[in-house]
């Protein structure tokens, strides 16, 4: 049995600039600061928090290596924490116009990601037990996000 995708929510992230903290033994280490943002789906919606972020490396390889780390609020107060491992890679050039927030189609990149959940919250629980997977688009100033369960 092949497993389907059930349409969770869509994030709009609102980033700040990427501090470089420069070539380490894994490839460049970046950090982008989330400043907030909204999320909105048919079982949860909201606002993303200020003040979480994206540690980043940038491979030898070219690949960037994301873990987003941040938080939800959703309309009815509830917090959901999220860890959002994933990659994003594309041919040089295309990375190269990304990083410095240059306009790209996504069809020209591939950035997927596969999010964790976690809540106090007995009403959203559920994301507990789901898996869930990801796919992005980098603006300049923000990124687009689609999540799925996993079904």
């Amino acid at each position: 049995m092949a497993p389907t995708l059930r349409f969770l929510f869509g994030a709009r992230v609102d980033i700040g600039e990427a501090t470089v903290v420069g070539e380490g033994p894994h490839g460049v280490r970046r950090i982008i600061p989330i400043l907030g943002g909204t999320f909105a789906g048919p079982r949860l919606s909201g606002r993303v928090l200020p003040g979480g972020a994206d540690w980043q490396v940038i491979r030898p390889d070219g690949v960037a290596e994301i873990e987003a780390r941040y938080t939800l609020e959703t309309s009815d107060g509830a917090l959901v924490y999220v860890r959002n491992p994933g990659i994003r890679t594309a041919a040089p050039e295309v990375m190269a116009r990304l990083a410095a927030g240059e306009p790209c189609s996504p069809d020209e990149y591939y950035f997927r990601t596969v999010p964790r959940f976690e809540t106090g919250s007995a009403q959203y629980e559920w994301l507990h037990r789901i898996v869930s997977v990801c796919a992005g688009e980098r603006l300049a100033r923000q990124v687009k996000l689609s999540f799925f369960e996993v079904t």
